[in-house]
């Protein structure tokens, strides 16, 4: 049987737009707290990318902290959009 404190130390993190649009992962809260601010390394033709994100709402789900991030493009290493879904 699953350890049920397990899952409060977990949360669902969500990345509603920019080059990880409609990504979810799940991620580890830190002192019972999500982030506020995540960088995620993805390839884009070969070339590791920096992307950061930052939180755009928080709720829960069905008992589970849910957080959705927006793409920081400013911030984030510049990519190449491939047009599809932004």
């Amino acid at each position: 049987m699953a350890d049920q404190g397990a899952e409060n130390v977990v949360y669902t993190a969500e990345f509603i737009d920019g080059p990880l649009a409609g990504q979810v992962d799940t991620r580890v809260l830190i002192q019972g707290n999500h982030d506020a601010r995540v960088s995620m390394m993805a390839a884009v033709e070969g070339v590791e990318t920096l992307f950061w994100y930052d939180e755009e709402d928080v709720r829960d789900v069905q008992g589970r902290v849910h957080v959705r991030y927006r793409f920081d493009a400013g911030e984030s290493d510049p990519y190449q959009s491939t047009g599809e879904g932004e």
